[in-house]
């Protein structure tokens, strides 16, 4: 009698944690109810990637919470970036915004495109992608131009007529002076 209670037990569990596993895999990705370990890198259901932010309180706590911003991610939807990834990639799952400057340090731009991180983490390199090409840099190019010096081959990129010019005009200098503002 005991074995088939614990049987029952067993089954019932079993049943549960498969139908918890579904749901989680088949739910949607809204970004407000993601924690800060797992915000950074997720795209939300909708497409949209999430952003973990710091708010201090006046109490000099610090609280984290993660929003959707107006970022779209190309073809990835409901996706929380996987820890091997993240440290594939030399990410930090509790950085704040992300810079371009990151591309120009050797030792970010060499994780980056080593093959661990570059075939294998689609969501990573699409949102480097994109801001690479916010910079007027391919980021296949500087990937390749890595293997001598990171920097070298982003300013190599940079200086090879794959940017877009800038403005074909001068700026205009009118000659007046700022106007004070009254008191």
């Amino acid at each position: 009698m005991a074995s088939n209670y614990s049987l029952k037990t067993l089954a019932v569990l079993a049943i549960a944690l498969f139908a918890f596993c579904l749901q989680a895999a088949l739910g949607e990705i809204t970004c407000e109810h993601l924690d800060q370990d797992t915000c950074s890198y997720a795209v939300s259901s909708t497409g949209k990637r999430c952003v973990l932010e710091k708010h201090v309180k006046r109490s000099g706590e610090e609280e984290y919470t993660c929003r959707t911003s107006e970022i779209e991610a190309d073809k990835i939807k409901n996706c929380i970036e996987t820890d091997q990834c993240v440290k594939a990639c030399g990410l930090d799952r509790k950085s704040f915004g992300i810079s371009s400057d990151s591309l120009l340090e050797s030792r970010f731009t060499e994780m980056l495109c080593s093959p661990q991180c570059y075939n294998s983490c689609p969501n990573v390199i699409d949102l480097h992608f994109n801001l690479a090409a916010g910079e007027g840099v391919f980021l296949p190019k500087l990937c390749e131009a890595q293997g001598a010096n990171a920097r070298r081959g982003m300013a190599e990129i940079k200086s090879s007529g794959l940017v877009a010019p800038g403005p074909t005009s001068g700026v205009k200098f009118l000659g007046v002076a700022p106007v004070m503002a009254p008191f």
